[in-house]
């Protein structure tokens, strides 16, 4: 069983740039792939960003990438999502997720936190 509570959402102008970061909670932090969704209202949720159990391979949804970066830590139990050039659209409800196969899908996650608003001004 794995916890996760995300942290760092919030407003921000358009170009500018939020830090997310997700605290999982158990030992077993590093025998997960870790990944970001997000949800616009009225839209499905939709993938973020993922990355691999030792950190080393990461992948990104076509409208994020060069703007987002996905980092671990496993010594601490956290994964972050740094987001710099921030758009409008970019606008939704974070979640952090835990899964056992790097994926874009959301059914191969298994865990995920109860999700932190961002919302970009234009």
């Amino acid at each position: 069983q794995v916890q996760l509570v995300e942290s760092g959402g919030g407003l921000v102008q358009a170009g500018g740039s939020l830090r997310l970061s997700c605290a999982a909670s158990g030992r077993t932090f590093n025998s997960y792939v870790m990944g970001w969704f997000r949800q616009a209202p009225g839209k499905e949720r939709e993938f973020v960003a993922a990355i691999n159990r030792s950190g080393s391979i990461t992948y990104y949804a076509d409208s994020v990438k060069g703007r987002f970066t996905i980092s671990r830590d496993n010594a601490k139990n956290t994964v972050h999502l740094q987001m710099n050039s921030l758009k409008p659209e970019d606008t939704a409800v974070y979640y952090c997720t835990a899964g056992r196969g790097i994926s874009g899908t959301a059914y191969n996650y298994d865990y995920w936190g109860q999700g932190t608003q961002v919302t970009v001004s234009s």
